[in-house]
């Protein structure tokens, strides 16, 4: 080989190997903007119901002929001024860690404003399923996470300390995925918030992280929701019916099989006239990008089942925002 040949042989593989360097950073330049710009999940603070409770925020529901009392948010935001000051606290804290925030107040101005929307969903028979006004906020809010907040103000000579007890939960399920409590040091300030914010700073960033490890999950493995199929008495089929050789029940669940993540669901409970899915996963969000609430998931098998060959009327009703009801043979 010549002097010449070698000596191009050698810049042509110094070029190949800067061009490898080149290609390598760029892939983990590409894959660090990626994780940079992923999803966090859609958080909104509450104050805890035992907050409520213990500071007289209540309020009566009649849930299917039983009395239940849920916290009275609206009446805690009206009368109580620290509530608004020490929601706020957090949300900045949140903000600041590039959470998506949800603000309580206003999701609860939105449900007042939805005049059609009624407690009491029924259908022209009279049947229905009853919602919350807990379950209907949820559902307006929109958001993956609930975080309930309780706190309690001690006071020791001149000085004040807070102690607060922080709950996340999964707004669909109602499952806690986090927590964190602790009492700050005492403070000459006078403001709770500034307490607050103080006390919750050393426990903010490992909450946040087990936020994340079951957002992280749900993005591989789905968000979890809950499916009930019932039955109108005026329907003169039930779901052992068969249609092409296949009783109804085998095909409503043949279709969750191709709709779920991974096929993953639990087959609860299955009579002729109720199914009960339960640990049904769904996609966090569809192809455009957007959300996916149990209604959404949902309605692709209402529409499925009001289609030929089945053409079967049906009704759809939600409970907040991780549980669906069908009701077969009425609109």
């Amino acid at each position: 080989m010549n002097t010449k040949s070698h000596e191009y042989n050698k810049l042509k593989l110094k070029i190949m190997s800067k061009k490898i360097i080149l290609l390598s950073l760029s892939t983990i330049l590409v894959s660090a903007l990626a994780f940079g710009q992923a999803k966090k999940p859609t958080i909104m603070v509450v104050p805890s119901d035992q907050w409520c409770i213990s500071n007289g925020y209540v309020m009566e529901f009649d849930n299917q002929g039983t009395k239940v009392k849920i916290p009275d948010y609206k009446k805690a935001f009206q009368e109580n001024s620290e509530i608004n000051t020490v929601i706020s606290a957090i949300n900045g804290m949140m903000a600041e860690r590039d959470f998506p925030l949800k603000n309580m107040e206003s999701a609860i101005k939105t449900l007042e404003s939805e005049a059609a929307e009624n407690n009491m969903l029924t259908s022209k028979s009279g049947s229905g399923l009853s919602e919350s006004p807990v379950d209907a906020l949820k559902r307006v809010a929109k958001a993956d996470i609930i975080m309930q907040l309780s706190w309690t103000v001690n006071t020791t000579g001149p000085k004040k300390s807070i102690t607060f007890n922080l709950q996340g939960l999964d707004a669909y399920t109602d499952k806690q995925i986090a927590t964190a409590v602790g009492t700050g040091a005492p403070s000459f300030s006078a403001e709770t918030a500034v307490l607050l914010q103080e006390a919750v700073t050393a426990h903010i960033d490992n909450f946040n992280a087990t936020l994340m490890k079951h957002f992280e999950d749900m993005f591989a493995n789905g968000r979890e929701i809950i499916i009930r199929i019932k039955k109108f008495d005026s329907w003169s089929e039930d779901l052992e019916s068969e249609f092409d050789g296949k009783e109804l029940s085998e095909i409503i669940e043949e279709w969750m099989t191709a709709n779920t993540v991974k096929g993953r669901f639990n087959t609860s409970d299955a009579t002729e006239n109720m199914m009960l899915f339960e640990q049904v996963r769904i996609p966090l969000y569809n192809d455009a990008g957007k959300a996916i609430d149990a209604r959404g998931f949902t309605k692709g098998l209402q529409t499925f089942l009001k289609n030929p060959p089945y053409s079967i009327t049906n009704k759809l009703m939600m409970k907040g925002l991780g549980q669906a009801v069908i009701v077969l043979g009425e609109k």
